[in-house]
């Protein structure tokens, strides 16, 4: 996809109360793309490309998903019209199929897994795991493509994707224990850190996914 394509995409930002919407925004803005921050099912129908960000607990994010009438949105997209969908931090817990903070909460199901907590009992480092870390690429993926060197990310979470199949995997950090940081299946795409918040490695897979 050239630049002038690039500029064409109608991307969505999914607007359903839980955080780091317009910092999203701003990190799309300069890489010249224009995105609509909404949760109006029509906008979302309309885009090329749907983001799906979050900061919060699981149970709250499908909560308010439900609430604004959006699961049936995002699936549908996902699945009949073949979007691309990038999830952030909770938005990427929330492809799960189950998530185990505060309770057990069903997901959007869209990538087969768990969502736990992370095991720091023999590490002892301390949750929520805050600040940058280096992510090591697994396999080939359009996500990650064109890094030149392990990446490095930014990172808040206390809670961490355990996918079914291995094969979803792109991307793990060490926090104690190996952890999937970056995920892709088709054209749904799944990222633990903050690349918005990541400078130029950040805004890498940004493009990468407005590229897929």
């Amino acid at each position: 996809m050239n630049a002038t394509m690039l500029q064409s995409s109608k991307v969505c930002i999914i607007d359903y109360g839980v955080g780091n919407i317009a910092s999203v925004s701003n990190a799309l803005s300069l890489l010249d793309i224009k995105a609509c921050i909404t949760n109006d099912p029509k906008e979302i129908e309309s885009s090329t490309h749907i983001i799906l960000p979050g900061v919060g607990s699981f149970g709250e994010g499908m909560n308010n998903l439900k609430k604004n009438g959006l699961v049936d949105v995002i699936k549908k997209q996902v699945y009949d019209k073949n979007k691309r969908i990038l999830g952030i931090c909770l938005g990427m817990q929330l492809l799960a199929s189950k998530g185990f903070e505060y309770g057990e909460h069903d997901g959007l199901d869209i990538i087969p897994g768990k969502v736990i907590q992370i095991d720091n009992t023999i590490s002892k480092l301390r949750l929520p795991h805050i600040g940058w870390n280096n992510v090591t690429i697994v396999g080939e993926h359009k996500i990650m493509h064109g890094f030149e060197k392990e990446p490095i990310f930014y990172f808040v979470h206390s809670f961490h994707f355990v996918p079914t199949g291995a094969q979803y995997v792109a991307g793990i950090c060490d926090y104690g224990e190996q952890l999937v940081s970056v995920l892709e299946k088709d054209n749904v795409f799944g990222v633990q850190f903050h690349p918005e918040k990541s400078h130029e490695d950040g805004f890498r897979i940004l493009h990468n996914f407005l590229e897929s």
